[in-house]
This record gives C-alpha cells, structure tokens and sequence, in this order.
C-alpha cells in the first residue's frame, strides 16, 4: 500500500493511494463474504454461490464499493499519520483505477487545520480588571436576598403603581380581529418590568381592583411577529388583583431563614468571600479576554468555512440545552421571536468565528512551547471533578467516555497555555468598583435575549 501526500494548498490536502493486487483480492473476498447471502445463482442456495458464478452473472463491479470502503479508510489513515495531517472533516475519495488482477488507485481531498502565523506572543502588553469587594457591596448583595426573599402582600385600598405585581385578564385585538397570543386570563405581571411590550404597563398604572379599560399600544416595527410588527392592537384590560412584596427585617433571624447560617454578621461574611471569588473570576476572565484579544491582533489564520459551521453546531446545540433547562425548546423559541433556523445560526457566527480563532492560537502557541498535560495532572483533575460531585474517583471514571476524558485534557492544556501566557507577558492592574453591577451586566450579556410577551 502506497501513500503519497501530493500538496496541500488552501487547507486542503490532497492524498494519492495505490493498492497492490493483493491487498485488493483479499478486501474483493471479504466483500463476496459479506454480499453473497444477495444474489441468486441457478443450482445454488442463497449464499452457497462461488465468487466466481457470481462475478460471472453479474459482473465483478457488485464487490467493487465494499472493497473500497475496506481499503480506502486504512489507507486514509496511513496517509494521515505518516504526514502528521488535521484533518477537520471527513474525506472525499475518488477512484481512478479499479479492476481485478490491477492495483486499486484513489485520491483523497480533506479539510485540514490551517496554518496559524502569530508575529509575536511573549511580552504583550495586557490589562486586568481588579475589583477590591467593599462593604457597600455586601450590603447590595444583602438586599437582594431580601428582595428575593420577600412576601407578597395583597393591596386593596389603592390603586396599582409601578413595581406592583398585578393580576389582570386581557384580550387583545387589531382592527376588532384578536389575534394569536393576545389573550390571558390570571396574568401576574409586575409593573415596571419590561415584560409586555411598551407603553402597556405604564397605563395600567392607576387602575384600581375591578376597573376594567382599553390599552392601546403599538408593536414595534421590528417585533418578531412579523404578522404584529409595527400593528396597532388594543386591549381590553381587567384588574382583578394586586400584590405588592414587604422584605422582611434584616436581623439574625432573617439570616437563619435563608442560610445556613446562626447570624446575620455570619450571612455577610459568606457574602464578602462568595463576592471576593467571584471578583476573582471576573479578574481572571478579562485578563484571559485582554490576552487572547491581543493574540488576535497578532495573528493571521485562514478558517476553513466548516470549522465555523461544526463551531455554530455546537453552540446551536448548547443554546437549545439551556432552553430546555428553562421548560422551553428550540421550536417554540423560533416560533415565538419569527426567527428561521438559519437566521438563528447566523446570529452565532461571529462568536464562532471568535471562537475558532481563539482555540487555534492557543493551541498552536502550545504546540510551539510543547506545552502538554502529564496523566498526573490528569488524574488530580478527574480527582478533583469527584469530589465536587461527592464520588470517589472509580464511581466518577465508570460515567466518563473517552471524548468526556479528551474534554478535561483539553481544559487542563488550555490553563496551562495561559499560565505560560500571563507568566510572559507585562500586566497591567486597572482599579473598577462595584462587582455587583460588572457581575449583572456579565449575565445580561452572556443571556441570549429573546422578544418580549406580547
């Protein structure tokens, strides 16, 4: 079996295969063993039939496609680990010779890794965003537990204001007509929250427990309905309760009724060292961003467009998860915001792209300081996975599948081409307060967002 590598060019790699005879009778024999069981030959029972009546009745070509999916794969394979290809894709074989008593010749064309060219890695001048965690976000912190934390208290004696949570029926209608979705009856909604489109919430405001009214709005033009986009609608709106929260006091009761915790002094001291990780994290996290940034100002990569596309499939995948996490699903999601599934996959482009380019530097920055991961350091991080999930390190092994093990490898390789990364390049510390608001406008705009109700 010989394998040449004739040129790649344009992440292509172009492979020439050639077969000796041998090699091909012996896959042309495994191919009659498989097959024989199909074809009917006078005088013989079904798969009692010699090779050679058959091949005489319907011609040699009926073993010819199993015998080259016997020896073409094999060959593949040699041609990859003999010229240290990356392939990204399957294959395209395509056969040039192929006959009885005669070599079998074949080529191959496959999409593998570009070449990434980095000017320079070493000495970059990157920023680290520091959060020093004050008492002032404790106590930001401490009042969102009350706000999550508190009761609803029904209202009767006044009329409904913003932050109130009102229980109201509605049906909605356009030109008279209602339409899909514009109906509801026992919808709790909390004023001020954005949840229905604009202008509905401020004028239900100042209804009072019984009123019923008219809400007129718009659509936006740009609305994911495209059948509401831009239409004027009216609803007939019921008030029919209203609720408003009461927080409970701050003290150490409050503390042992959401915690674990005996005081209200112990509860901000689990806030400031939950606060003071995940300020780490944050910091961690844009000096990661600011490296990888820069990375990419220095590089030059040619991204072969299904490295993109198996990018997007991943992240399309992932995003249907989390839905799923939430009680929805991906159908549904495309039905409500009027997006298509190409649409939804071209909103994830760029962040694939991103992504793709991000993986290929790093991994060819580690590939150039022969960065690796020992099975010690694998084996510390599969202990320590256990133990975050309360099992010993042979109940963990049993669930894990090889591609899961490749996965942790992965993680571990990428921190340590960070490590080296940081440890070579000139940081530079830049002071930001306020960790509360940078960690919920991370979240935000980390969520995917998703058009409003109604």
């Amino acid at each position: 079996m010989k394998v040449n590598l004739v040129k790649i060019e344009n992440n292509k790699a172009y492979l020439n295969f050639e077969i000796d005879e041998e090699q091909f009778e012996a896959a042309m024999e495994r191919s009659y063993k498989k097959n024989v069981k199909r074809f009917a030959v006078p005088g013989f029972r079904r798969g009692k039939a010699p090779r050679k009546l058959i091949e005489r009745h319907y011609g040699p070509e009926v073993f010819y496609e199993d015998a080259a999916r016997f020896l073409l794969p094999e060959a593949y394979q040699k041609g990859v680990e003999e010229y240290k290809l990356e392939p990204v894709d399957q294959p395209s074989f395509d056969i040039q010779q192929i006959e009885i008593g005669k070599p079998l010749i074949a080529t191959a064309e496959v999409v593998v890794k570009p070449e990434v060219k980095i000017k320079e890695y070493k000495g970059l001048e990157v920023e680290k965003i520091v959060y020093n965690v004050t008492d002032e976000d404790v106590e930001k912190e401490l009042s969102a537990i009350q706000e999550q934390n508190a009761r609803l208290v029904t209202v009767e004696d006044r009329a409904a204001k913003m932050e109130d949570i009102a229980v109201i029926d509605f049906k909605g209608t356009i030109d008279n007509e209602p339409f899909e979705g514009g109906s509801a009856e026992n919808f709790s909604l909390k004023l001020g929250s954005g949840m229905f489109i604009k202008g509905f919430e401020e004028q239900v405001v100042g209804m009072n427990i019984g009123e019923n009214k008219d809400i007129e709005v718009t659509f936006p033009e740009d609305y994911g309905v495209k059948e509401l986009a831009g239409k004027k609608a009216v609803f007939n709106v019921t008030l029919k309760e209203l609720k408003t929260k009461e927080l409970l006091p701050l003290d150490d009761d409050f503390a042992k009724d959401v915690s674990e915790f005996e005081t209200l002094d112990e509860l901000k001291q689990d806030i400031k060292k939950r606060l003071e990780q995940r300020a780490k994290s944050i910091e961690d996290g844009s000096l990661k961003a600011s490296i990888v940034n820069k990375l990419k100002e220095v590089s030059e990569i040619d991204i072969p467009d299904v490295m993109i596309n198996q990018e997007i499939d991943r992240l399309v995948f992932d995003f249907a998860i989390n839905l799923r996490y939430q009680g929805y699903d991906l159908q549904s999601y495309l039905d409500s915001t009027g997006l298509t599934p190409e649409k939804l996959r071209e909103s994830f482009r760029d962040r694939a792209l991103d992504n793709v380019k991000s993986s290929l530097i790093l991994e060819e920055i580690g590939k150039r300081e022969n960065i690796t991961v020992t099975d010690e350091e694998l084996e510390n991080k599969i202990k320590e996975l256990a133990d975050s999930y309360k099992l010993t390190v042979e109940d963990y092994k049993k669930n894990l599948r090889p591609e899961d093990i490749a996965g942790i490898q992965d993680s571990i390789l990428t921190e340590k081409i960070f490590d080296f990364l940081i440890a070579n390049s000139k940081v530079i510390e830049k002071s930001k307060d306020d960790i509360i608001e940078t960690d919920k406008a991370d979240a935000a705009e980390d969520e995917d967002t998703g058009e409003k109700t109604v």
